[in-house]
């Protein structure tokens, strides 16, 4: 079996109609698919909102574990500009040098460390620590935290148990309304005292903002970066040679990082909410009723990409839509690049064989489509060649 080909589900729904449906808790979504379509939809914030009840935009629903809007991602024009424009300098900091260093000595730390092992899960053992750690650097908060964020696992809303927690939901806003009183109190040089400090159309932002920001800070780069790390991992070790490209060729680096993000899209897809009755591809939409922008589809456009389903790590044209499209795009994108970025140069210059010896895929059921996006695990050995 080849672990590391992740097949394109939408083809042909995408190539017949453009569209695909599904139900999501009684609450039915119209999937767009393809590339042109979804950008078009995604830039149209007038017919298809974001700023929906809270929870409804995201898939599955979060409505029934959370009343708090995540922001900027639950906001639309013009306050949406507002709240961006506070918050993209903190989000930009991964480009700084001295961030990227630190970057690189914890992700050569834990490659060490998962080198000395001869074997060892990819999920629990490196991509989860992994994003956790680096959310420190990103947050600007002692690196201990992370401890506590590893032990939620690789979701912040759902279990083992329940697609979607309450429970587990609740522990993510008791910390937040812990750390954000903490700040208040003792403010320290971290993003909740950076929000605290701050003004957004000339007033302070209220606590319920700021818990909304880490929010979406915590939970809307979190299993989407592990499940890009792991399947990298599933990905070089079926394809070893291409590491050695990269060794070769490390100009390539961020051509591949580009690329392997489109290949994955580790998040399938993201909703809107219609404030009118319209059309989409010639479809009857309803008003507040929900479409999805699937990334993943629009990715593997072959009106747009040429191979589609093929991973070339110098594809030089890539308007993947991986981190969404338009004013929403993913504010922690840049974090997320630089997170891969450090990896593949790391793994590249240290020759990594990877050996995959137990895979169990993750998949996601989207009505009359399954999609596999990434792995529930993966166990690996791996050496220096």
């Amino acid at each position: 079996m080849e672990f590391g080909k992740f097949k394109d589900s939408f083809a042909e729904s995408r190539n017949d109609t453009g569209l695909s449906y599904m139900n999501d808790q009684n609450d039915p979504v119209t999937m767009v698919l393809g590339h042109r379509d979804v950008r078009k939809c995604a830039f149209d914030w007038k017919n298809f909102q974001s700023g929906a009840v809270p929870g409804r935009i995201v898939i599955p629903s979060e409505v029934n574990i959370r009343d708090i809007r995540q922001i900027p991602f639950e906001v639309d024009p013009p306050e949406h500009t507002s709240y961006r424009s506070l918050l993209e300098a903190w989000f930009k900091r991964p480009l700084a040098l001295d961030y990227e260093q630190r970057l690189g000595v914890l992700v050569e730390e834990m490659l060490s460390e998962i080198l000395s092992k001869d074997s060892f899960d990819v999920i629990t053992e490196f991509s989860l620590p992994l994003q956790s750690k680096a959310l420190t650097l990103l947050l600007n908060t002692p690196m201990s935290e992370s401890e506590t964020w590893i032990s939620w696992g690789t979701h912040v809303f759902r279990s083992d148990e329940t697609a979607l927690d309450s429970n587990k939901a609740s522990v993510l806003f008791d910390y937040l309304d812990q750390q954000i009183n903490e700040a208040e109190k003792n403010p320290k040089e971290d993003l909740y005292t950076a929000l605290l400090n701050s003004k957004v159309e000339g007033r302070n932002l209220t606590k319920e903002e700021i818990k909304g920001i880490m929010i979406l800070t915590f939970a809307g780069g979190r299993d989407t970066i592990i499940n890009t790390v792991t399947n990298t991992f599933a990905y070089f070790a079926e394809n070893h040679d291409k590491l050695h490209f990269l060794a070769e060729n490390p100009s390539m680096i961020s051509f591949a990082v580009e690329e392997l993000i489109r290949y994955f899209s580790p998040l399938t897809q993201m909703g809107r909410v219609a404030t009118a009755d319209t059309e989409v591809c010639g479809h009857a939409v309803k008003n507040d009723s929900r479409i999805s922008l699937c990334w993943a589809s629009a990715n593997r456009d072959d009106k747009v990409f040429e191979k589609p389903n093929t991973v070339q790590l110098d594809r030089k044209n890539n308007p993947h839509v991986a981190f969404g499209f338009g004013h929403h795009k993913c504010l922690g994108a840049t974090h997320t690049r630089q997170i891969m970025k450090v990896l593949l140069h790391k793994m590249a210059s240290k020759n990594l064989n990877i050996n995959i010896l137990d895979a169990k895929e993750k998949i996601e059921a989207l009505g009359d489509n399954q999609r596999k996006v990434g792995f529930e695990s993966l166990q690996v050995s791996i050496n220096i060649k």
